[in-house]
């Protein structure tokens, strides 16, 4: 997986009684794009550092 700051990422529900997850790339420290990511997460406001695993995708920036 590679990403930029500014993409989207979306981490998908594995249980019914959860729901999708969405956050900006704030920061991403491989020059390559590689993880892990210091995402802002939209439903709590607050950032952490993502490791994205196969429930997740990236949407790109523009």
């Amino acid at each position: 997986m590679k990403a930029a700051a500014g993409d989207q990422v979306v981490v998908e529900s594995t249980h019914l009684s959860a729901h999708r997850r969405e956050g900006q790339i704030v920061e991403v420290h491989d020059p390559g794009g590689a993880p892990p990511y210091l995402v802002h997460w939209s439903d709590t406001d607050t950032e952490s550092l993502f490791f994205p695993g196969p429930d997740a995708h990236i949407i790109p920036a523009g």
